[in-house]
């Protein structure tokens, strides 16, 4: 972790601008390298490099009108920043397109920078003093000050949004002071608190969105387009907010639609039929960059993995079970099966991109360890049967039968339950937690490795989507938050052991999370979480 807070000059930022969560298989198609034609990626390491990838010519000034249609990877529903995950996996485009974030994080610098908020100051990364930009108002025209922004993350807070035990257990006071300053008093130093103010927490709801509670909820926000439409599984519509503190928006409307898998996205691209998209499967990934689409491309660590469920009661509470399930899954088998060969398979929990990665002693494929671990697990009582969920798409198929011959190879019997979508899957992982071994992802980012691994792997997590509980666990993550520089990437090598040892989950590899776009669309930016930011967006 990079130690980008350190003094008030590099905490002044300038004014310029990871579960689930379910992993999408992979579609049919591609290779995992290119053919070095048309400017394409030649290696798995251009092909992965983070930030704005792939070329695209200058098409002059910006063009008012016109509808951006954006296939979403999951479905927002519900525009409550509490009840949708505000991440780019699972909805949180839609919620960012209305209420704008107060902090961006910015890939090329590695910084946290002011977008919504005017600044973000501190001088011990304990007391930091947010300042608004004067003017800026909802787009019911109510004004966004100090206030409405202690308001809106108290609402989320106290409705259990993403990250609620970071800011909860962290934030020792949140204070109004006059009309466009707020101070947040932490108990201890966050060196990454920016981040959360770059997500989730930072999308400001007007006070009227929630003041008749959250049953009746109003997406009033302060972002680049207002709600226009709804219509379930078909399409979410959004106008542009004339009122908008960036300036008017060159979109008319941002058309949201949701496919049935990558595959289908990146066909719709390449068909016309849609403008941008978001893609995780490394087979259609690494097609759609050999292909030529420019895009934005955020790599992370456990960009494929399977939950198991540690929660009392599941065949994943006993360790052995959990170590005999890691042992008997191949990475490289299932990514050529599954990928044909696509991706980044290994044991590794952190992307080799990211700046604090390390080499670890890895646990990796052995059957017979797998076979020894479960005998001993069978002979306390345990009957060896494990509920498998992942999707119903073709590639999803595979690698429900891949994945299912390989544990029953070494005596696991396992019924697999394939889901229609993304959304039916967070609903089992993260809210009934209805499931033995769940195709998912934790997606560690290089922004904040600490909220994520906080959020997922703490045991007083309501977002834990395993049940995991370790006491050495929460006391490596709890040093984390203030490490820096050497300390924190020697903290999360230790973490990166810890995982290997105790096996939250069967790490199967880092990934990607890619947002390609036709030669048409310009103008498109992110934030952390693959949230897209699209108020400067425009068509040619």
């Amino acid at each position: 972790m990079r130690n980008r807070i350190t003094t008030r000059s590099r905490v002044a930022v300038a004014l310029l601008a990871t579960t689930l969560l379910a992993a999408g298989c992979a579609g049919s198609g591609g290779s995992d390298d290119t053919d070095g034609t048309g400017g394409s990626p030649s290696g798995k390491q251009e092909i992965y490099a983070a930030g704005v990838v792939g070329d695209q010519k200058d098409a002059g000034d910006p063009v008012d009108g016109g509808t951006l249609t954006l296939a979403d990877y999951s479905e927002a529903r519900s525009l409550d920043p509490t009840k949708t995950i505000p991440n780019g996996a699972a909805g949180g485009n839609a919620l960012a397109a209305v209420y704008d974030v107060l902090m961006r994080y910015d890939q090329p610098t590695d910084k946290f920078e002011p977008w919504l908020a005017k600044s973000l100051t501190t001088e011990d990364n304990v007391t930091w003093t947010l300042e608004l930009r004067e003017g800026v108002t909802f787009s019911d025209g109510t004004p966004l000050d100090a206030r409405a922004v202690v308001g809106s993350i108290g609402y989320y807070m106290q409705n259990a949004g993403y990250n609620t035990l970071l800011l909860a257990t962290n934030i020792k006071d949140m204070k109004p002071q006059g009309e466009r300053t707020v101070v947040f008093t932490l108990h201890q130093p966050w060196i990454t608190f920016p981040n959360m103010l770059a997500s989730g927490p930072g999308m400001i709801m007007a006070p009227a969105s929630y003041q008749g509670g959250p049953d009746k909820f109003r997406p009033i926000g302060a972002g680049p387009f207002v709600l226009k439409d709804y219509k379930p599984a078909e399409e979410l519509v959004l106008d542009a907010n004339p009122q908008y503190w960036g300036g008017k928006p060159h979109l008319e409307s941002v058309r949201f639609v949701w496919l049935g898998s990558d595959d289908d996205r990146l066909k719709s691209l390449t068909d016309g039929s849609v403008d941008l998209t978001s893609i995780r499967a490394p087979q259609t990934l690494e097609k759609a960059r050999k292909d030529g689409f420019a895009g934005i491309m955020a790599p992370s660590g456990l960009g494929s993995l399977y939950w198991l469920n540690n929660r009392e009661g599941r065949a994943a509470s006993d360790v052995r079970v959990r170590q005999a399930i890691n042992y008997a899954i191949d990475p490289k088998v299932v990514a050529e099966r599954v990928n044909g060969g696509a991706g980044l398979p290994g044991r590794n929990i952190f992307s080799p991109s990211a700046p604090y990665y390390s080499d670890v002693a890895t646990s990796d494929y052995d059957p017979e360890k797998a076979k020894e671990l479960l005998k001993a697990a069978k002979a306390d009582g345990y009957d060896g049967t494990l509920t498998y969920i992942g999707q119903s798409d073709q590639a999803s198929q595979t690698q429900a039968v891949t994945v299912q011959a390989l544990l029953e190879a070494v005596g696991f019997t396992v019924k697999t339950d394939l889901l229609r979508n993304i959304a039916d899957q967070t609903q089992r992982i993260y809210v009934t937690h209805d499931y033995d071994i769940a195709v998912a992802a934790m997606s560690i980012p290089d922004e904040d490795p600490y909220s994520r691994l906080a959020t997922n792997l703490n045991s007083k997590s309501p977002q834990n989507p395993s049940g995991y509980a370790d006491p050495k666990m929460d006391d490596l993550i709890a040093q984390l938050q203030a490490a820096s520089g050497a300390d924190a990437t020697a903290l999360l090598k230790q973490i990166n052991e810890l995982w290997q040892e105790t096996v939250p989950g069967v790490a199967m590899g880092a990934g990607a999370f890619f947002m390609p776009w036709n030669d048409d669309v310009h103008g498109v930016s992110s934030t952390s979480e693959t949230l897209l930011l699209l108020g400067q967006a425009w068509k040619s």
